[in-house]
């Protein structure tokens, strides 16, 4: 059975389209004619040709379509063509018969239990069931493991290229990851850090830092001209007086200012003899001379090699490795620095004072510590260069530790209750997806067993017999259908035997066309199918019909309904479409509606067109009164279309004026003067125009203020000819609108 029939971008329905929505097993449309009523009955019969229009059905299991329209009558009712022979099951071999049914309710059995399980496979409307919990879980996945990447992309994006544009290939990553990664995932904070280097830019490799040579300059700590007090001769006659002074140091400064030849102490202006020259160079002998070199050399070698340890740290420190820690070489190297400033004053004491014993600040500590801090950055630059070497290796293993990562500590209980239902549910619809194809192979076999056994018992004779005595009932005795020469023909003949199917009238053709196609329902063009389920569309089958052959029509499809309703055929859905007003009400009678409210098994809808477009509208009952009810609908309905208002006007007040009020429509623009009297009488002519012209809306145009205006006098006539409490009774709610626009 159809659910629901979309129809968008065909004739005269726009791109967004309409919907015949919460379909029933009887649906009635009615429309005027031009209005979409046939779109609807070609789209259901040819959906393939509409490709922006949708039929949804029951359990996704579509039936065989039968539609009686103009495009049936022309296909089967060509005047150079026979009718094509109509095969029913006959009435002989009742053991056959009875094993069709039976063989028939098996099949219907197995159809149902289909839909059931579809039901529970993809839901009702396609859109639920298994399919649509294990589509919600896929989402609701998806946006766990897209929040991840949200959180994470600023520092570790690198590490998702590739998967980082939709939500889809995001969880599709993780997944593949779930399943595969081997990795360790490690502290988020070293990832990232890691993830700086290798997911920046490329980077290059580092120069390994030079260690500076310390060796010599510590070895000057050790060094035993330090502590070695340099002194003179202790047997010279003077030696007294030095030790006795004290100070051997100031003697020997002293003694670069005395003259030999003025002979004038130094030390304290007087005369001297010759002999104090000898006893201060005796004093000062060779060995203090040696080691006052040594200590002006330890002074001279300390102080270079000092410098140059220098220098090749504040080289590192001016250009520094950005793996280098470079403050922490920068305050190490100020330590030293300040010790070698000490040191290398105190052996500037020593050069002044040769005879005091010094001792060095070691640098031994500091210099280590340097050392260290720069071989740390060397192990590091190591590190570096070996990465950049092996980019893509080290991109690769943080890829998978980044996401080794994810899994262990972001997402891991998700993931496992995510991995558990989604077993679950996959493998309870992989059943179902089983079950329903067992079934539909089921279904098959019984479909072609029902075939074979229907061969052996089908005929076209019994549709002769059936729409002859249907014909002949109706008073239809000027012809009859019979076999054609050709075999599984039928042909349509007069009493004499000659062919009458080019000289029937339009009534006569158009019965039996109908005739045709309703022993069709019962049967098939093959020898076998007649017993499929069937969805049945009638759109306008009276047309050219008179009222007592529309009577029976109506009271044959009736019965159609009382099928469908019992379950007794295999026709389950019908659809009727119609603009015969006579007819609609005809055929939707039913004594068991209550107040005209539609019963659980039938739908009521109206299409018209406005502003050119087809509109689509359900209804709680039927919409179609009297003749008279709809003209007035037409003039209440704010959406009117404006060649249609035109008809809905004349055909009022003829009705209502000349025949149901006894008023003479030439005598009512007496009641009206001046200006009101012209549009009066411009109204009645307007109407008469309408009544004897056929308009065609794409080259008619109606100016909505004309429209205004002639429903303004259209107004006034009731209120000045005393009948505008039937006015307002037509009118009802809408009359609220108009009398706040000042009409009445």
């Amino acid at each position: 059975m159809i659910q629901q029939i979309s129809i968008a971008d065909a004739a005269s329905y726009s791109p967004t389209g309409e919907k015949l929505f919460d379909l029933a097993k009887i649906n009635f449309v009615y429309g005027s004619n031009a209005t979409g009523k046939t779109t609807i009955s070609k789209v259901i019969a040819d959906l393939g040709a509409y490709p922006k229009c949708e039929v949804t059905w029951k359990g996704g299991t579509a039936l065989e379509v039968m539609v009686y329209n103009r495009d049936f009558v022309e296909k089967n009712f060509n005047p150079t063509n026979e009718l094509k022979g109509i095969f029913t099951l006959g009435e002989k071999g009742k053991y056959i018969l009875d094993n069709i049914d039976a063989t028939k309710k098996k099949l219907d059995s197995i159809t149902n239990s289909i839909a059931t399980l579809k039901a529970t496979l993809q839901g009702q409307n396609g859109n639920g069931g298994k399919i649509a919990e294990l589509a919600e879980l896929e989402s609701e996945f998806e946006v766990k493991c897209w929040a991840l990447k949200l959180k994470h992309d600023g520092e570790l994006k690198g590490a998702f290229t590739g998967v980082r544009d939709t939500k889809r290939k995001f969880k599709a990553k993780l997944l593949e990851e779930s399943s595969s990664n081997t990795s360790i995932s490690g502290l988020l904070a070293a990832l990232e850090k890691k993830a700086e280097t290798v997911f920046g830019e490329a980077p290059q490799t580092e120069l390994i830092l030079t260690l500076p040579n310390s060796d010599d300059l510590l070895a000057y700590e050790t060094n035993p001209i330090l502590k070695k007090k340099v002194i003179g001769k202790f047997d010279v006659d003077i030696a007294a007086m030095i030790q006795k002074l004290g100070n051997s140091d100031w003697v020997k400064q002293g003694r670069e200012f005395y003259d030999p030849e003025e002979r004038v102490c130094p030390f304290c202006q007087q005369n001297t003899n010759a002999s104090l020259e000898a006893s201060l160079n005796e004093y000062f002998d060779e060995a203090f001379e040696t080691d006052t070199a040594a200590i002006e050399k330890l002074y001279t070698d300390y102080k270079s090699d000092s410098e140059r340890l220098q220098q090749s740290l504040q080289k590192l420190l001016d250009s520094p490795s950005k793996l280098l820690d470079s403050e922490k070489l920068q305050t190490r190297s100020d330590l030293l620095d300040s010790k070698i400033r000490i040191n290398i004053q105190r052996i500037e004491e020593k050069r002044r004072e040769s005879s005091k014993s010094i001792e060095l600040d070691s640098l031994k500590n500091i210099l280590e510590a340097i050392k260290t801090l720069l071989e740390a950055a060397n192990t590091t630059i190591q590190e570096h260069n070996t990465m950049v070497l092996n980019l893509e290796t080290e991109r690769s293993e943080l890829k998978g530790q980044v996401w080794r990562y994810l899994l262990d500590h972001e997402i891991k209980s998700d993931l496992a209750t995510y991995k558990s239902k989604k077993t679950g549910l996959e493998r309870a619809k992989a059943n179902l997806e089983q079950q329903v194809k067992d079934e539909t192979e089921d279904k098959r076999k019984k479909e072609q067993e029902i075939r074979t056994l229907e061969k052996d018992t089908t005929s076209i004779q019994p549709t002769i017999d059936g729409i002859n005595a249907l014909l002949k009932s109706f008073g239809f005795r000027g012809f009859a259908l019979a076999k054609s020469e050709r075999e599984r023909f039928y042909k349509i003949q007069r009493p004499d035997g000659s062919d009458a199917k080019e000289t029937l009238s339009e009534g006569e053709r158009s019965f039996v066309t109908f005739l045709y196609f309703y022993h069709l329902l019962k049967g098939s063009e093959s020898e076998s199918g007649m017993t499929s389920d069937r969805v049945v569309v009638f759109d306008d089958p009276v047309s050219s019909l008179d009222s007592d052959i529309l009577f029976i029509v109506s009271n044959l499809i009736k019965g159609l309904f009382d099928e469908v309703r019992n379950q007794s055929g295999t026709i389950k859905q019908v659809f009727v479409l119609t603009h015969n007003v006579y007819f609609h009400k005809e055929v939707s009678f039913n004594p068991k509606r209550s107040a005209d409210r539609k019963l659980k098994d039938e739908t009521f809808w109206t299409v018209r067109k406005v502003r050119q477009e087809s509109k689509l509208q359900s209804h709680e009952t039927n919409p179609i009164k009297t003749s008279y009810e709809l003209l007035w609908s037409e003039v209440r309905n704010p959406e009117r279309d404006n060649l249609a208002i035109q008809n809905a006007l004349r055909r009022i007040l003829e009705n209502y004026f000349k025949i149901l009020g006894n008023v003479d429509p030439d005598g009512i623009c007496e009641h009206f003067e001046g200006k009101e009297k012209l549009i009066c009488r411009s109204l009645f002519s307007w109407v008469n125009d309408g009544s004897h012209s056929s308009h065609d809306s794409l080259y008619v145009s109606i100016d909505h203020s004309m429209i205004d205006n002639y429903l303004s006098v259209f107004t006034q006539i009731f209120k000045k000819t005393g009948h505008i409490e039937h006015y307002k009774m037509m009118m009802g709610d809408s009359l609220l609108v108009e009398s706040q626009g000042g009409t009445l």
